[in-house]
């Protein structure tokens, strides 16, 4: 478990690779060719050339409570509530959370021996990853089990566009997935200016484009998920001024967005406090 300390420590730009990830990066973005041209065999854009992304400033609209104990691993607004999946092995959980009180009701739990992740409603179901098991568990609302499906490689985060999944697998690569049998259709590599983003974690559909954490970092990065491009960034490090902090406390992860009003809410893993905030150039 990382400290606050290690995490203030590994603060990086996410407009440059922010460390190794664990998932299945490497692979040649769709549409390039491995000697860089595009499929139509055009030469690629250069770094140099590519529009360097938007650093967006934000203001913090309001301040709510948080489970301390909960290890924040996805999160979603729906039905007037926070839908949380949280990790750690043994403290698994799909939970909502009231905004309010910050008071939890626990849905449904994994065994000790899943360590759960990201989380996404499409339709009338929930689907909550597994980091290493390889499993996606399919709920109802009420957190009832439907079934489970296997996958190959790490679960780290999972988003909707209400039709399509997006998952991150702690690389730079975001897969667009097949609702029904959880197959890949295609790969894309999140890029800024060139370079590769790696350790893309927990994600949310926002206004057409895909925001994303970037694990061991106060970072947000927002993509465009026809090409991978980060187009904007946000840093949130001085919300952990704002925050409770102690030898549990760990980095921000957990993006939700409540489409009928606009609102954007953060947090973070064993954090106190969820945040709503606004951002701006």
């Amino acid at each position: 478990m990382k400290k606050i300390s290690i995490i203030l420590a590994m603060i990086c730009s996410a407009a440059a690779a922010c460390g190794g990830g664990s998932g299945s990066g490497g692979q040649t973005p769709a549409g390039q060719s491995a000697a860089g041209q595009s499929a139509a065999g055009q030469p690629k854009t250069s770094a140099a050339e590519e529009a360097a992304p938007v650093y967006y400033r934000h203001r913090v609209v309001a301040e709510y409570p948080h489970s301390k104990t909960s290890y924040t691993q996805g999160l979603y607004f729906s039905d007037g509530l926070l839908w949380e999946g949280t990790g750690q092995w043994g403290e698994s959980h799909l939970q909502t959370t009231d905004l309010s009180t910050g008071r939890r009701k626990v849905l449904a739990s994994l065994p000790r021996s899943e360590f759960g992740e990201g989380i996404a409603l499409l339709g009338d179901t929930i689907y909550q990853l597994t980091w290493t098991s390889g499993k996606a568990h399919l709920y109802d609302r009420s957190g009832r089990l439907h079934r489970s499906i296997d996958y190959r490689g790490e679960g780290w985060g999972i988003t909707t566009d209400g039709e399509r999944l997006f998952m991150s697998d702690g690389s730079a690569m975001i897969y667009e997935i097949d609702p029904v049998t959880f197959k890949p259709r295609r790969g894309i590599a999140v890029m800024s200016q060139g370079r590769p983003i790696e350790n893309i974690n927990e994600l949310e559909w926002i206004d057409n484009r895909i925001w994303a954490n970037v694990y061991l970092t106060s970072t947000i990065v927002i993509i465009d998920p026809a090409t991978g491009r980060v187009e904007g960034i946000v840093d949130l490090s001085d919300l952990l001024q704002r925050i409770e902090i102690d030898s549990t406390t760990d980095v921000l992860n957990g993006i939700a967005y409540d489409a009928a009003t606009g609102r954007i809410f953060v947090t973070g893993k064993y954090w106190n406090k969820l945040f709503e905030i606004e951002i701006f150039e």
